[in-house]
């Protein structure tokens, strides 16, 4: 993986604590966006762990780079809580998942790991209020839209349950069907929705009008 920060000790800590598991390796790290994208197109690497603010080419322009690469390496974005937007703006370029700057090291290692096996990885209380809170004034793009008709009505539903936050096993259990079963559902919407991940599917749901975002209450 390559690890994307503008602060050469919080690279330092990153890559220390991935390059000590027996699975995962960091291949490169980059202190800016332009050196992160071309990093990305060359080092074979599956992740890129991407920060958002940095000088010269932020994080968010980078993933959108990254992400359109032929066979590109997959994005996880690093945020704080005041970085919402942008987060957002990142999700919808392509990045698979972010993670909190003050995760747990077993948070990070859980998430690379997910998000290099092919799927994305939502904090859900934080993705949640991001999709709320920005999902209402984004525009619903017009043919994934009409994808939606093309799913059947179990893959409807399993959408549904995907943008609610459950995992496989918590709709296999809903449903009543075994977890590899849902799996293959999944893995049908979002061949049919030319979806990447769990991750765009939720977005989408919310886009298109499936899952309403919750209204903000005064305090």
């Amino acid at each position: 993986m390559i690890v994307v920060d503008d602060q050469a000790v919080v690279r330092a800590g990153f890559a220390a604590i991935v390059d000590a598991e027996p699975d995962l390796t960091v291949v490169a790290e980059a202190g800016d966006g332009a050196t992160a994208v071309s990093l990305a197109s060359g080092e074979g690497a599956d992740v890129v762990l991407m920060d958002i603010r940095m000088p010269g080419m932020d994080g968010l322009t980078a993933t959108r780079l990254v992400t359109a690469q032929e066979r590109g390496p997959r994005v996880l974005v690093l945020t704080t809580f005041d970085l919402d937007e942008y987060v957002y703006e990142a999700l919808r370029a392509g990045a698979s998942g972010f993670l909190l700057k003050d995760a747990r090291p077993e948070e990070l290692l859980s998430a690379i790991r997910v998000v290099a096996a092919g799927d994305g990885i939502l904090a859900p209380a934080v993705t949640r209020r991001l999709i709320d809170t920005f999902a209402r004034s984004a525009p619903t793009p017009p043919a994934a839209a009409g994808e939606l008709g093309r799913l059947t009505l179990r893959e409807h539903e399993v959408l549904l349950k995907i943008a609610s936050g459950l995992t496989n096993a918590e709709i296999g259990a809903e449903l009543g069907v075994t977890t590899g079963t849902v799996k293959s559902h999944v893995n049908a919407l979002l061949s049919k929705l030319g979806l990447r991940d769990r991750v765009q599917a939720t977005i989408l749901a919310y886009e298109t009008g499936l899952i309403e975002p919750r209204r903000s209450h005064p305090a």
